[in-house]
């Protein structure tokens, strides 16, 4: 249905994913969802304020580049670089 529009205005069209901020969720296997639970009540406890949590969000994200769930990508291209108390080790590997 067009509502006004000519039905054809959507042939050929073709939409394209962020670049960032979109991926494919672990829906099926929950493979990081211990992860984004602790990353998640970290947020309900800081009032949504996310600077609290950045090394369970860095967390988080270590999961799904390891479970291959995202690209990988360098952690100062995600705003995660050198964070204090970070139990996360690097996950870019050089190809």
């Amino acid at each position: 249905m067009s509502f006004g529009r000519p039905p054809s205005i959507n042939v050929g069209f073709k939409t394209s994913p962020p670049d960032r901020g979109s991926f494919p969720l672990d829906h099926d296997a929950g493979e990081c969802k211990e992860q984004m639970m602790q990353y998640m009540a970290c947020l309900r406890k800081n009032s949504s304020e996310s600077t609290p949590c950045r090394v369970m969000s860095k967390q988080y994200l270590d999961c799904r580049m390891t479970k291959g769930l995202m690209e990988r990508d360098e952690w100062r291209n995600l705003g995660l670089a050198n964070l204090e108390g970070d139990p996360a080790k690097p996950t870019r590997t050089s190809s």
